[in-house]
C-alpha cells in the first residue's frame, strides 16, 4: 500500500491561542489526514473547541502555523475555503426568523458565483440525511436544541455536498454535533460522517461521549494529557484511549469491556 503523503492534509504545528496571559492553547501540533473520522477528545477547558476553531481558520493562532495541503490556511483564501472545508460550532445563533430550510440553504452560499444546477435538490438531500425534511417550514428559533443541531449539521452537509473536480479533499469540522442529540440520533450522526468519511472527507468532531468516539474515530487527539508535548496525544483510537489514559486525563476509574458485536466500550466509576 502507497504511505499517504503527509504534506495533503490539514495540519497545525506549536499552534498556540492566548487571551491576555491566559493560554487557551499550548504548542498544539496535530497532523489529519482526508478520509478519515478523527475525534478531539479532552475535559472541559482543556482547548478542544479552541484547536477546531485553529484548523478550521475561525482563529488566528497567537504562534505557530495551521497548514492545507502544505499551504498556510489563510493563503488559500477564505472564499476558496470556504469550498473546501465547513464549520459547525459548538451554538449557531440565528438572529433572524428563518425557517429550518433557509439556514441549510445557507450552506450553498459559497457556491453563489457558480451554483450548481440541483441546488434545491441538494438541501433537500442534506435535509433527509440528518432527519430534518418534515422541519423545513419551520422556524429554527422554535426548534429544539437536537432538532436546531440536525439542521445545522445538514447546512455543513450541503456547503460540501459535490466532490470536487480538482480532486481536492474537503473536511468537515463540528463541534459536539452530538451534545444535544437523543441517544438514535447521535449513532445515526456518527454512522453518517463515518459514510463521509468513507467518500474521501476528512472529518474531525469535538466529543466529549468516549464510547461513540471509540465505535466511530479512526483516531483522536486527546487534550489535557499530563506529561506529554503540549498536553496532547494523537493516534488510532484503539491504542490511544486506553483506560490508564482516561483515568489520567479525566480522573475517573475507567474499564474497558467488550459489547457483544465485539465493540471495545468503556464503564467508568
Amino acid at each position: 500500500m502507497k504511505a499517504p503523503d503527509l504534506n495533503l492534509g490539514l495540519r497545525c504545528e506549536d499552534a498556540e491561542v492566548s487571551i491576555g496571559a491566559k493560554a487557551l492553547l499550548s504548542r498544539a501540533t496535530v497532523q489529519l489526514a482526508p478520509g478519515r473520522v478523527t475525534a478531539i477528545l479532552g475535559p472541559n477547558g482543556a482547548g478542544k473547541s479552541t484547536l477546531l476553531s485553529v484548523l478550521s481558520g475561525q482563529r488566528e493562532p497567537t504562534a505557530g502555523r495551521v497548514l492545507l495541503d502544505d499551504r498556510p490556511l489563510r493563503a488559500h483564501g477564505m472564499p476558496a475555503l470556504a469550498l473546501r472545508r465547513a464549520l459547525m460550532p459548538q451554538e449557531s445563533a440565528v438572529a433572524f426568523d428563518f425557517s429550518a430550510r433557509d439556514v441549510v440553504a445557507l450552506g450553498r452560499y459559497p457556491h453563489r458565483l457558480a451554483p450548481a444546477p440541483d441546488e434545491d435538490a441538494i438541501v433537500a438531500a442534506a435535509m433527509a440525511l440528518t432527519d430534518v425534511s418534515a422541519l423545513a417550514p419551520r422556524i429554527l428559533n422554535t426548534l429544539s436544541g437536537g432538532e436546531k443541531a440536525r439542521v445545522h449539521m445538514a447546512r455543513v452537509l450541503a456547503q460540501l455536498w459535490h466532490r470536487r473536480a480538482d480532486g481536492a479533499a474537503r473536511w468537515l469540522l463540528l463541534d459536539e454535533p452530538t451534545a444535544a442529540l437523543d441517544l438514535a440520533h447521535q449513532h445515526a450522526a456518527m454512522r453518517l460522517l463515518r459514510g463521509w468519511a468513507g467518500q474521501g472527507v476528512g472529518v474531525v468532531v469535538v466529543l466529549h461521549d468516549l464510547n461513540l468516539a471509540r465505535r466511530y474515530a479512526d483516531e483522536v487527539v486527546v487534550l489535557g494529557v499530563p506529561n506529554t508535548p503540549g498536553g496532547l496525544c494523537q493516534g488510532p483510537t484503539g491504542e490511544v484511549l486506553a483506560p490508564v489514559l482516561i483515568e489520567a486525563v479525566w480522573r475517573m476509574p475507567c474499564q474497558s469491556v467488550v459489547g457483544a458485536d465485539g465493540t471495545v466500550q468503556y464503564l467508568f466509576g
